[in-house]
C-alpha cells in the first residue's frame, strides 16, 4: 500500500475475513558442531529434527566469526508475524475480538447508537449477521475502537481489556497463549545479538501495548498496520497525538515488505510466518545474499491447538490461511515447514 489512505480503502476481503469469523538454509552449511546446552536444553520445546537443527544451524553459521557466512551483528535482523505465528489466532483474531468487545463501551459512552447499525447488529451477538454486516459498517466498527482517541488512551484501554479477557477455548488470558517454542526462539536469537522485530497484519498500536512484556521486543520494533494521527492540544493544553480513521499502511503481504523498508532499513536474514500473508516477507528475505532462514508455522495439531490450512489436506480456514500453493512454494525455495504436531514438545508454557 503506498501512501495514505482512508479505512474505506482496506480490502473488503480481509475485513470479512477478520470481522466475520468472530527445511532449510540458502547456502551452503557445515555439518552442525556440538554447542554448549542451556540449562534445559537448547531449544527445549522442540523435538530434534529438520527444522530445530536448521535454526540452530543457521544461528552457529552466521555468529561463528571464523565461518564463511558470518553475519555481523549490525545486520542481524529476525522478522516475526505475529498471529499464528507467535500466538493463537483462532477462531478470531485477537485484535477482532478487541474491537467486537469493545462496542459496549462505545456504546455506554453514547447511547443513541444502541439502535444504529452496525452497534445494534454486534450487540445482539449473532456473528452470521455480523458477517453480513456492509462493508461502510465493518470500518464503522474500526473507526468506533480504534480512533478518535489520545494514542495514551488506547493504550490504556488496549492494556485494561488484556488484564481481563480470556481466550474462549482455555479461559487463559490472550497473552499467555504465546507459543513456547517461539519464544524460545526469540530468546536464542536474541541471546546471539540478532534484533528481532514483530511485523504484523495486525495494528501496530495494539500490539506495541504488550510485545515488550510478552516477547521481550520493544515498542520501536513492532511493525505493523498503522493509521495515521494528528498533532493537537488537550483542554490542559498539553500536546497530543490523536488516532484517527485513516490508514497509513497496510502491513500485510507486500505492504509487510514496504513496511519493513519503512521502519526498518535492513533486508532480515531470518524471518518467521503462518500464511499467504507472510509469503512476499519470506520471498524478500530470502532474496538476499548469503545465507538466510525462512521459516512457516503449519497448525496441524487439532488436539493441542488448532488444525487448518488447507494446505496438507488440513480443513480451510479464511483465518491464517496457508494455501497448498504457500506450501508448494516453500518446498520449492527451501524454506522451513514446521509441524506443530511433529516439531513441538510443547505448545504453551502452561503444558504440563
Amino acid at each position: 500500500m503506498r501512501g495514505v489512505r482512508s479505512l474505506n480503502g482496506i480490502n473488503r476481503r480481509t475485513l470479512l475475513s477478520t470481522l466475520a469469523l468472530l527445511p532449510s538454509l540458502s547456502g551452503t552449511l557445515v555439518p552442525a558442531a556440538a554447542q554448549t546446552k542451556e540449562p534445559g536444553g537448547l531449544l527445549p520445546s522442540w523435538n530434534e529434527g529438520p527444522a530445530k537443527q536448521a535454526i540452530v544451524d543457521f544461528v552457529r553459521v552466521t555468529t561463528e566469526p571464523s565461518s564463511p557466512t558470518y553475519v555481523a551483528p549490525d545486520e542481524r535482523i529476525a522478522v516475526f508475524d505475529q498471529d499464528g505465528t507467535l500466538w493463537v489466532e483462532q477462531p478470531v483474531y485477537t485484535q477482532v475480538a478487541y474491537c467486537l468487545e469493545r462496542v459496549p463501551a462505545v456504546v455506554a459512552k453514547d447511547p443513541e447508537l444502541r439502535n444504529v447499525e452496525p452497534f445494534r447488529t454486534v450487540l445482539s451477538g449473532n456473528r452470521e449477521a455480523t458477517a453480513n454486516l456492509p462493508l461502510r459498517d465493518l470500518e464503522n466498527i474500526l473507526a468506533a475502537t480504534l480512533t478518535g482517541m489520545t494514542v495514551e488512551e488506547f493504550q490504556s484501554e488496549v492494556s485494561s481489556w488484556l488484564e481481563t479477557a480470556r481466550h474462549p477455548r482455555w479461559n487463559r488470558p490472550y497473552t499467555e497463549l504465546t507459543f513456547q517454542p517461539m519464544q524460545e526462539v526469540l530468546r536464542y536469537l536474541q541471546t546471539n545479538a540478532f534484533k528481532t522485530y514483530i511485523v504484523t497484519g495486525g495494528g501496530q498500536d495494539f500490539v506495541r501495548v504488550y510485545a515488550e512484556k510478552t516477547y521481550g521486543i520493544p515498542p520501536e520494533q513492532v511493525v505493523g498496520t498503522a493509521g495515521t494521527t494528528k498533532f493537537g492540544y488537550g483542554q490542559d493544553g498539553k500536546p497530543l497525538l490523536t488516532k484517527e480513521p485513516k490508514l497509513l499502511l497496510n502491513d500485510d503481504k507486500a505492504g509487510k515488505v514496504e513496511g519493513i523498508h519503512l521502519m526498518i532499513g535492513r533486508r532480515p536474514v531470518a524471518a518467521f510466518g503462518n500464511s499467504v500473508g507472510d509469503r512476499e516477507m519470506l520471498e524478500y528475505t530470502r532474496g538476499g545474499q548469503g545465507t538466510r532462514l525462512a521459516m512457516l508455522v503449519l497448525h496441524d495439531d487439532a488436539s493441542r491447538e488448532y488444525a487448518y490450512g488447507p494446505a496438507a489436506g488440513l480443513p480451510d480456514s479464511k483465518i491464517g490461511t496457508f494455501s497448498p500453493a504457500l506450501y508448494d512454494e516453500a518446498r520449492k525455495q527451501g524454506w522451513t515447514v514446521i509441524s506443530m504436531k511433529n516439531d513441538w514438545d510443547r505448545i504453551f508454557a502452561f503444558e504440563a
